[in-house]
This record gives C-alpha cells, structure tokens and sequence, in this order.
C-alpha cells in the first residue's frame, strides 16, 4: 500500500494494500531518498550478554534472576502471555494498561488542528501524526500492570479534555476507553493478542480506535502496526514495530498509508516513518516521512509521490522534551497520568491511580509491591468465585457491549460503546466544589463495587 517494503508483507493487509501498491516505487525514491542513517545504534536482535550491561546498570535483571526466569518461562513459549502464570512485578512499571491508553492524549492539540482544518488532506496528516506520537511512549520496555476486571482510570486537566477507561473483560483482556473536548470524541475497544516467544514477545493490537472530529462529523478509523519486544531476558531489551499503520477517513474515503520501518542489525531503518495520504481514488496527495521517536515532517507530491516543485518539508510533530535518567524513561505527560493533578474531584474508588502495587513499585519497594499485586490478583479470583456461585454476570459500569463484531488484521472484535453516563458523573462531580487532595490519595482501591470517593 504505497511502502517500500510492501513485497516482503504478504499477511495481514494483502486485501486493503492491492489497490495502492502501484505507489511503492515512488514512495522509496522520494521519501527514502530524504532520509538518511545517522546516529546508528548497535544492536543485536538476537540477545547476548555483551550488550546486556545496559539493562543491568537499571536494576532490571541480575544474573541469577534472568537464569531462574529463563527455566521458569520456557515452557510458556508460543502462549499468550495473558494466560501466563503471575509475572514478577521487577519486569513491570507503575501504570497500568488503562493509564498507558491514556498516553495517547498527549499530543491531542493535533487533533484539534485536525477539526479546524479546511484541507482534507492536511486532516489526516495531522490526525496520523498524533497516532505516530503515542510511540514514544510506547518504546519504554517496562510491563505495564494488567487492569483488575472492573477497574478504571479518569484524566481531566489536560486540553480541556475528560478521558474515561474501563477494564470491561478480564478473559480475554478487553478495555474500552472514550475522550471528548470541543474539537473531538476518541473512542477505542482494545483486546491485545500476545505470543511469548521466549526472550520475546509479539503484540497484536486487536481494537478499534475511532476519532470524531466534531466541526464536520469526520470519523476517522485507525490500524496501527504490530510490536515486537526484544530481548526480554537476554541482552537489551528493545521495541520494535515493524509494519503499517492505516488511517482512513471513513466520510471521504481518503486515507494515509505509513510503514514502520524494521530495525536492522546495526540500528539502519530503526524508528523510521514513510507514507503518503492519499485520495479516495487511491492517489498520492501528500508525502509524509519523520522517525516515531522524534518528528514528523510533511510535503505535497504529485501523482507519482514526487515532492511538487517549489515545496518544501515542513515539521507537523516532534516529541516533547523528556526528563534525564528517568528510573523508567518516562516523559513529563507520563509522571503527570500518575499524579493526582490530572485526577477530577470526585475520584472513582476503581482508579488505577490507587492501586496499591502500583503506588508501591512507584516508591521503589518491589516486596510490598510485590505482595498486593498477588493480593490484589487473588481477590480478583474471590470475587470471581463469588460473582458466579451467585450467577451474577459483571457489567461494565461506563461502556456497554454492543452486538457489533469488527473484523481486525488479527482477529474479529467485539465493540464497546461508551454509553454517556460518565459525562453525566463528571458534570455533576465538577459542580460539587473542590476537595482535599489528601482526602483522595486516601481512599482504598475498589473496583469489585462501584464506591465513590462521594455517595452518587
């Protein structure tokens, strides 16, 4: 579909990609030929302990700590890591799934651009240049914490948007999430597929992300690539997200094709973006081209994806300054998700934010962290136990399942629908005054009964 590595990708997107695939030869001429390798990193994909030291330097693994996991796991290769025994909370991060969908929110002032934008084409250079930037993000190599059934996380402060996710199944793994400001409503169902194979492990994001830009009622369908973590056990650990990421303008028809470029053995490619938006006849508009961790540049082309004479690259994106050294390479926009300055005031009980092992790991004591994750996963099991000898059926508290099922590159989905009530809560929280911080920070952590911080 317009990239240059389209004759080594024969799975997936073979049906979407055969209309577009015309384009692949202007596309490595004219984008390719912008970039160049610079700053070059070494890397070995297949592991080793020459190149291990690094990952040791950040407290992640000692030796006898890799060797004794390394006997444990083996027998886990090929799995879903979901259905995996407890992992140890040393390999994990203090946020949880529901918190990292959040992270996408960052950068959301390009999706306002994106609604007041005229240029339809400019649209969706600016809305892939947002799903691009959640990447950054996504390279930590920490595990984030898989969300208790039931469990949920707020975000307000931010661009004047509310942000509400909801862990709606536990077997198989499924959170739905909804944002909303003036200028757009962001709807996602996401169900990860995971396969362990051994010093790695394959992701399969099998959602549906969906963005409403609210001037013209524009909805926009986005399918990113797979990822790939690298050297779990063995050597430095690194993400990789080989493949192509599809945003199209359900509305117009008109769509942008970016591949991700694959990381070779001495870092060539690595990070690397090219693609093009194209019209709803299948024809280049606009030649796009940057690195996921760094920025995104764009320019007009014509119909053979050759830049058009008297243009120029223009910068739609780059990454925000990042904090130095940080214990888990966490960006500003990260420390704040897990801050109460991003919290409304009327907490949910259910929120990630108040997860004890959470907060514990945050502290640095990985033993107590340690104890309420098992804690924590054990009541989860209680609570199923009871749940079904009383013959109650969970449901979740803020999406409701629909009778859509959506077809994915990886698998058929079933669709949550936010279902509104949230807005109705917050609304009402908002008008009900400030309250103390510490008062929130202190409220116990419980998803298996919808308790607020006040009565409803």
């Amino acid at each position: 579909m317009g990239s240059p590595k389209k004759n080594h990708n024969k799975g997936f997107f073979a049906t979407m990609s055969s209309g577009l695939s015309t384009f692949g030869n202007a596309l490595h001429r004219s984008v390719n030929g912008l970039l160049g390798y610079e700053g070059l990193e070494v890397i070995n994909p297949e592991g080793g302990k020459e190149d291990g030291e690094e990952e040791a330097q950040k407290g992640r693994w000692k030796q006898e700590e890799r060797d004794s996991y390394w006997k444990m796991m083996q027998k886990y290769i090929g799995c879903d890591v979901t259905s995996m025994v407890t992992l140890p909370v040393l390999i994990f991060e203090p946020m949880t799934m529901l918190q990292k969908m959040a992270e996408l929110m960052e950068y959301s002032h390009l999706l306002d651009k994106a609604d007041e934008c005229e240029d339809p084409y400019m649209r969706l250079v600016y809305a892939t240049s947002w799903a691009i930037s959640v990447y950054y993000a996504y390279q930590r190599t920490w595990k984030p914490f898989n969300p208790i059934l039931g469990e949920t996380y707020e975000m307000v402060n931010h661009g004047g948007i509310t942000f509400i996710s909801e862990q709606v199944s536990h077997h198989p793994p499924m959170s739905a999430g909804h944002a909303e400001n003036e200028h757009f409503t962001y709807d996602v169902t996401s169900k990860l597929k995971t396969k362990f194979l051994g010093n790695s492990v394959d992701v399969y994001p099998v959602g549906r992300t969906r963005v409403t830009l609210k001037r013209d009622g524009v909805v926009l369908d986005l399918v990113p690539p797979p990822t790939k973590v690298n050297n779990l056990i063995f050597g430095r650990t690194w993400v990789d997200s080989p493949g192509e990421m599809i945003m199209t303008n359900q509305t117009t028809g008109d769509k942008a094709v970016l591949y991700f470029q694959a990381c070779g053995w001495f870092g060539a490619g690595r990070y690397e973006v090219d693609g093009y938006v194209y019209n709803a006849n299948e024809e280049p508009k606009i030649l796009m081209t940057g690195k996921w961790n760094e920025s995104m540049s764009y320019q007009p082309c014509d119909m053979e994806g050759e830049p058009l004479p008297g243009t120029e690259l223009k910068e739609v994106w780059r990454v925000a300054a990042a904090p130095e050294n940080d214990k888990f390479q966490y960006p500003y926009f990260a420390h704040k998700i897990n801050s109460f300055d991003t919290a409304p005031k009327k907490l949910l009980a259910s929120d990630s934010r108040l997860r004890p092992d959470r907060a514990a790991l945050e502290e640095g004591d990985l033993s107590k962290a340690g104890a309420e994750k098992s804690s924590l996963e054990e009541r989860q099991r209680a609570e199923k136990r009871n749940r079904e000898a009383q013959g109650h059926e969970f449901k979740p508290r803020w999406f409701d399942m629909t009778d859509e099922i959506a077809p994915t590159p990886w698998g058929d989905l079933e669709i949550y629908q936010y279902n509104g009530k949230y807005t109705e809560h917050w609304t009402t929280a908002d008008a009900s005054g400030n309250i103390d911080i510490e008062d929130v920070k202190s409220v116990d952590f419980n998803p298996w009964q919808y308790g607020n911080l006040a009565e409803e």
